[in-house]
């Protein structure tokens, strides 16, 4: 990606761009669309190559893993979508008025509701960009529904559509998440919670490039997370601060490599044609491009279980998290790890090094004094 967020285009053309991806795609596969949350996923773990270049391509990783032999159970339950899309529909039932009430507004009459129907994601786009502007410049309230913002990520365009957005008198513009996990007493889970912060973070970034060229506009580094109360199907909100989540994500995407420079360096005739390619000729080309597997993954990637089988071949100490990961220093294997606490391998003067050999020291100690402490404790008991 460019260096910032808000550089513009990048020096390779972007014609160039989409046809050498499309070819990486395959020319008769569509690309699949990113969205606010692969892209908060793909940003959580920037380190990746591998999940940069295939969203970059748009190439179905779903599919890419089921031919890979490592389908995995990705994404949400039916149920869960339906449930969601009904307690969306109850919330902006009437104009809005409940979430209009929830933000303060008891008379939706106050506030319109501007038509974002365009053609195509770039028209759809400018309509919101211009639907913004317009409620800014009136000072008036306004209730965008389901408006598209653009963010370019890696030298491409992503289109994010976040569930509504809030603009006020005085020109501040709130992003809203609707979500059907409860909230209860007042507080819902800290995962999901935090899960969609990470994505309300993305919308909030896309429209600060909006409000960048929007007299008078200031965009809130709160948003406003409505939930289902206490189990049942009434909307209640809470406002949550995403200043940490975009800062870091900003961050992120800001140093997520080029895909440029990433398919530049793949062997000639790598291809991910998941209609056209063998599962033998995907495997190569998958292996082709450096990952960075961590378990987190697992709840974010299609490709993980895939990953995740190569990373345990390798014996990479990434299998056991990012956090274990860090404190190991220089070794990069299990299999190093334990010689080095065997005394086998490895500096003793590494921290690292020195703290395996004491555990270890530890666990043979508490496993030879077990037998005689078991031994004590069977001859004192009366029973």
């Amino acid at each position: 990606m460019s260096a910032s967020l808000d550089s513009g285009l990048s020096p390779t053309p972007r014609t160039t761009r989409r046809a050498r991806l499309a070819e990486l795609r395959g020319p008769a596969n569509p690309p699949r669309p990113l969205d606010a949350r692969a892209l908060a996923a793909l940003a959580a773990n920037p380190g990746c190559r591998r999940r940069a270049l295939l969203d970059g391509a748009g190439v179905d990783k779903s599919v890419l893993a089921a031919k890979l032999g490592s389908p995995a159970p990705f994404g949400q339950s039916q149920f869960a979508i339906v449930r969601g899309n009904s307690f969306e529909a109850k919330v902006k039932a009437d104009g809005g008025r409940e979430l209009l009430r929830l933000i303060g507004v008891e008379e939706p009459g106050v506030v319109s509701v501007p038509d974002l129907a365009a053609a195509g994601p770039e028209g759809r786009v400018a309509r919101t960009a211009l639907a913004l502007r317009e409620a800014t410049g009136a000072g008036e309230w306004a209730l965008l529904d389901h408006p598209l913002l653009a963010l370019e990520v890696a030298g491409s365009p992503v289109y994010l559509e976040p569930d509504a957005v809030v603009v006020r008198p005085d020109g501040g513009w709130t992003v809203v998440e609707i979500k059907s996990f409860p909230m209860v007493d007042g507080a819902a889970d800290a995962s999901k919670v935090g899960a969609a912060a990470r994505q309300a973070a993305v919308y909030v970034l896309a429209l600060e490039r909006v409000a960048a060229r929007t007299e008078g506009a200031r965009v809130a580094h709160s948003v406003l997370l409505v939930c289902p109360k206490d189990f049942s199907n009434v909307p209640t909100a809470s406002v949550v601060d995403v200043r940490k989540q975009r800062s870091v994500t900003r961050r992120q995407l800001a140093r997520l490599t080029r895909i440029d420079e990433i398919a530049d360096a793949l062997p000639e005739g790598t291809s991910f044609d998941v209609a056209e390619r063998s599962p033998a000729e995907l495997t190569a080309a998958v292996e082709s491009v450096p990952h960075q597997y961590a378990p987190e993954c697992l709840a974010a990637c299609e490709l993980a279980f895939h990953c995740r089988s190569r990373a345990r071949e390798a014996g990479a100490v990434e299998t056991l998290g990012r956090s274990v990961r860090g404190e190991l220093g220089g070794l990069t294997t299990v299999g190093a790890v334990l010689a080095a606490a065997r005394g086998e391998e490895g500096d003793p003067e590494d921290p690292a090094v020195a703290a395996l050999r004491r555990a270890r020291a530890l666990r043979v100690e508490a496993l030879e004094s077990a037998p005689a402490r078991v031994s004590r404790e069977s001859v004192e008991c009366p029973c």
